[in-house]
């Protein structure tokens, strides 16, 4: 048995393998909001409206929840409009977000009343 001929395989397959999404800063972004550590809403945007732009250009996928925290900062910032967009498309590439997608629509539905 020529163990370490497998492994070499095995580390080849990994050094293949291509990440699923494309996360730029999109954690780090959303962990400094959480945190409130300073950011204003438009700033955390055009962090990840660069990000967006270099996953496009790449070809890659947006992360699960990318849009959904646009939306919520595009909320903050009195863009209905926008926020609805961006948490339809969530809703659309991950049919799993619906209940929670959903859950911010309805609230801001309700706000309007």
């Amino acid at each position: 048995m020529d163990r370490p001929g497998r492994c070499r395989a095995a580390g080849g397959l990994r050094a293949s393998a291509q990440p699923l999404y494309h996360w730029g800063g999109y954690q780090d972004t959303v962990y400094e909001h959480l945190k409130g550590d300073g950011k204003s809403p438009e700033q955390q945007l055009q962090a990840l409206a660069e990000a967006q732009q270099k996953a496009a250009a790449t070809g890659a996928a947006l992360p699960p929840g990318f849009r959904a925290h646009v939306g919520l900062l595009q909320l903050r910032l009195g863009r209905d409009a926008e926020a609805r967009s961006q948490f339809e498309a969530e809703k659309a590439q991950f049919p799993e977000s619906a209940p929670y997608i959903d859950s911010l629509l309805k609230r801001m539905d309700a706000r309007k009343s």
